[in-house]
């Protein structure tokens, strides 16, 4: 019969026992009569026996087996009890203690990890890092987390303690708290801005009244269903707010504390000093960041800092909060208006810059190691927006399943979130498509090391395709912009270039479009949103003045003696540049907007009164453009429905009659603006509207005899190559 275990456990005494580890932090049994359980004992001997506990030579024969006490001698009973109370915790797999820690500041650490585990995407912290953030504070025998200086500690104490006093500030402040603390919690208002804390922290602001009417003009913001998505206007208020605070603690009565003692030559005193630190490029006042010395003041920051703080008093003016504070009017009105930004343009990118961007060997480098460690595929990125044209967010933030073949075609569809339109469809080359197709297998590859399976087809929906390595457990989300940008950076340097952004290439891609015949209709359908001002630069760098001159065409109304006739030189011939110069002059101060065309009656064109009575139809002064076409076809179509309903055969032939000039000129208008390329253009005109002053149709003119003789069958008809 064999050994039968529970048998022998049946019989077994227990061993006398040493009672619970000595350590604070541990929750095992002690393995000799020091009182520190195996691991502890091992840390003690490794730390040099602090106090210097032992036991005689031959203590278990000489003590335990006999059954008496055994003795433990120690030199500095104090020195071993300290040791004991902050000695590390054991490493057990999965096992966090918060032993030995202060009762507020052990509910705390518990209430973080909860808080942290249940966010959706929250940053990994490692066990280690926990363990190692509640020793730190059994050392320094903290009450609360508040009492942590985030100066001393690691950066992963700092990182986990932070977010962590992120969350019970929430909880032990209500609003009116943090104001009266000097700070303001976006997460009270229901607001958490994109990519960035939720604290805003207004000590630096040290008058009281002035901060006091930041933080209600921020929380004014924060309700407002016109809430800023980033934090670029709160920290402008802030920024201001710590400026004018900073100068009237220097220099105003009471350190500006008390309101009533303020008055315009004060605000006027504030104005005449930023003005000087940005001539002389001094240091400004007010500088809140303790990691870097304070900027200088140039003309973007005197103007923030002028504008943002009147936003703020004026806020408070209108609301009667500067009557309450005894605040005189005229300090406010003292503090005069920013200005606005300028809006210069960025050029696109020139020729040499555009071929070295663009070149097999210098992608290569942007796609090495150095620049892209961790395989994010930058050089894919760059090269969907040189190729595209795309906003450089538009395409970090491509999902998995963002390309595809339809009918054959190479599709990429993406968000153009700026302008509110989703799920937009455009066609790329094929070389694109073969690199994103390729990046997004190594995406899927990606996935399924981290989960282990691949991905359902509800999950691939909202993969990212260039995923973020950090603080993205379910792949969801895209790589950061300062991540692909400053692999840029920093590959463009390498390559001698100058001062280049990638949103240059969307702009490069338009004007190459326009200058090979692109409409900015089209340009627009394609990029998604051109703005008036980029299409006005766009037609500046596309093609030089004299292109455009020599596309303007100008012809007679109807009502001319030889309606159609060009009023410009034979286009077929050759202008020399004084010539097409001094054209271009003649027209644009010869005419005038008219209902269906434009005058060139000199006296009416200066301002004078149409001896017409505006009877532009038949007046030999008038003249259409390409513009006007779809104004006259509808006069067509009223014409022939009229001459439809007339009471008899004679007088639908009158009105068909009365019509012919103008029936006429419209058949050459079409025939001319075909051979110019615009007539589907000028047919998708609606109303003349202020975007559309930039379209060639509104320069393209003709006179209405000219384009009746088009259409008549012994003139010849206009070929493509007469008005080119």
């Amino acid at each position: 019969m064999g050994w039968n275990f529970k048998a022998w456990l049946a019989e077994q005494e227990p061993y006398i026992s040493y009672g619970q580890c000595r350590a604070v932090v541990c929750v095992n049994f002690a393995e000799n009569p020091v009182g520190l359980c195996s691991p502890h004992w091992a840390h003690y001997v490794k730390a040099g026996k602090p106090g210097n506990a032992r036991l005689q030579a031959n203590w278990v024969r000489t003590f335990e087996l006999k059954g008496l006490p055994t003795p433990v001698e120690m030199d500095d009973r104090a020195t071993f009890q300290q040791w004991c109370r902050t000695a590390r915790t054991a490493r057990y797999e999965g096992e966090i203690s918060l032993l030995g820690l202060r009762p507020l500041l052990k509910a705390e650490l518990q209430w973080g990890l909860h808080t942290h585990a249940a966010r959706k995407d929250s940053a990994r912290w490692q066990i280690g890092w926990i363990r190692a953030l509640g020793h730190y504070c059994r050392e320094h025998d903290l009450r609360c987390l508040d009492e942590i200086d985030l100066d001393d500690c690691s950066h992963t104490d700092r990182m986990i303690a932070g977010d962590i006093q992120s969350e019970l500030r929430r909880t032990y402040f209500t609003p009116t708290d943090s104001r009266d603390a000097g700070f303001i919690e976006t997460e009270h208002f229901g607001r958490r801005l994109s990519h960035t804390a939720s604290y805003f922290d207004l000590t630096g602001v040290e008058v009281r009244w002035l901060r006091d009417l930041l933080w209600d003009h921020m929380a004014a913001r924060l309700t407002s269903s016109k809430c800023p998505r980033s934090r670029k206007v709160f920290d402008g208020l802030r920024h201001g707010a710590l400026a004018l605070s900073a100068f009237l603690v220097l220099d105003a009565p009471k350190g500006g504390q008390d309101p009533r003692l303020l008055g315009a030559e004060h605000m006027q005193r504030f104005v005449a000093d930023i003005r000087h630190r940005e001539r002389e490029q001094l240091p400004q006042l007010g500088w809140i960041r303790t990691d870097r010395p304070p900027s200088v003041v140039t003309e973007h920051t005197r103007r923030d800092i002028f504008n943002y703080a009147r936003r703020i008093l004026t806020d408070a003016l209108a609301s009667g909060e500067t009557a309450t504070l005894g605040l005189d009017p005229k300090f406010i009105a003292a503090l005069p208006n920013g200005g606005d930004n300028k809006k210069i343009s960025r050029n696109p990118f020139t020729d040499e810059v555009a071929r070295a961007l663009a070149d097999e060997a210098n992608l290569a480098r942007l796609d090495a190691k150095e620049l892209d460690p961790l395989g994010a595929g930058y050089r894919d990125i760059w090269e969907t927006i040189l190729a595209t044209g795309r906003r450089c967010s538009e395409v970090l933030r491509l999902r998995l399943d963002c390309i595809g073949r339809y009918n054959g075609l190479p599709m990429l569809w993406h968000d153009q979130t700026k302008v509110g339109n989703f799920n937009a469809g455009i066609r790329i080359p094929e070389r694109i498509y073969n690199r994103l197709d390729e990046r997004r297998r190594k995406t899927l590859v990606i996935f399924e090391h981290a989960a282990g399976r691949n991905p359902t087809p509800a999950e691939r929906t909202t993969l990212a395709l260039f995923p973020s390595r950090c603080v993205n457990h379910g792949g969801v989300r895209s790589i950061a912009y300062t991540g692909f940008n400053r692999a840029f950076r920093t590959w463009v340097d390498s390559l001698d270039l100058g001062h280049c952004v990638p949103h240059q290439a969307r702009h490069t891609l338009a004007t190459k479009l326009l200058k090979h015949g692109a409409t900015l209709t089209h340009i627009r359908q394609y990029l998604g949103q051109v703005s008036e001002r980029m299409a006005e630069h766009y037609t500046k760098v596309a093609g030089s003045e004299l292109d455009d001159i020599l596309q303007i065409v100008w012809v007679a109304g109807p009502g001319t003696p030889t309606p159609g006739k060009l009023l410009s030189t034979d286009l077929t011939a050759p202008l020399d540049k004084h010539k097409a110069l001094a054209m271009a002059v003649n027209l644009s101060r010869t005419s005038t907007p008219s209902e269906g065309g434009f005058c060139t009656f000199q006296p009416v064109v200066d301002g004078g009164a149409c001896p017409r009575k505006l009877d532009c139809e038949n007046c030999d002064r008038f003249v259409m453009s390409g513009a006007d076409l779809l104004y006259w076809r509808r006069k067509q179509e009223q014409w022939h429905s009229i001459a439809e309903r007339a009471p008899d055969d004679a007088t639908a032939d009158y009105l068909h009659k009365v019509f012919e000039p103008t029936a006429l000129a419209i058949t050459g208008l079409e025939k001319a603006l075909a051979g110019l390329g615009l007539l589907e253009e000028a047919l998708a005109l609606d109303l003349r509207r202020p975007q559309d002053y930039f379209h060639r149709v509104w320069n393209v003119g003709f006179l209405a005899d000219d384009l009746a003789k088009t259409a008549d069958a012994d003139h010849p008809a206009i070929e493509d190559g007469d008005l080119a």
